[in-house]
């Protein structure tokens, strides 16, 4: 009785380690030519832990439901190992999308127009550094 039970677990182990290794390649196929925003932030310290609360819990979060959403990270400067640090930045932005075009669909939506002053007004300024990359 015990062999059908270690058998079916077995199975069903599987088929689960297929459907995995199917998802990823499904998901580098969509993403073969990916893009990395980065956007370096000045974050008011006396609004820093508004900020953190704001990323964690609405703006990753409606950003994890968007189509071609890949990765997001929000990195906070530790310090400049080489070369200067852009001055008043704290934080850095990271987003990485499946392409250009769905990074602008996601810009454009009410949910990011929504999600977006969430953490923006956490700033010291809104003259902020955006950088485009395309990921090789």
């Amino acid at each position: 009785m015990r062999r059908r039970e270690y058998l079916k677990s077995a199975l069903a182990s599987g088929a689960t380690l297929a459907a995995s290794v199917t998802g990823k390649t499904a998901l580098a196929e969509t993403a073969a030519h990916p893009i990395l925003l980065e956007v370096d932030l000045s974050v008011d310290p006396a609004r820093e832990t508004e900020m953190l609360s704001n990323f964690h819990k609405i703006f990753k979060p409606a950003a994890l439901k968007y189509p071609g959403y890949i990765d997001l990270k929000l990195l906070k400067l530790r310090s400049a190992l080489q070369g200067g640090a852009p001055e008043g930045v704290n934080y850095r932005f990271s987003l990485t999308y499946q392409s250009e075009e769905m990074r602008q669909k996601w810009v454009a939506s009410d949910v990011h127009k929504k999600v977006w002053p969430t953490l923006e007004n956490t700033l010291k300024s809104k003259d902020y550094r955006v950088l485009l990359f395309d990921v090789e």
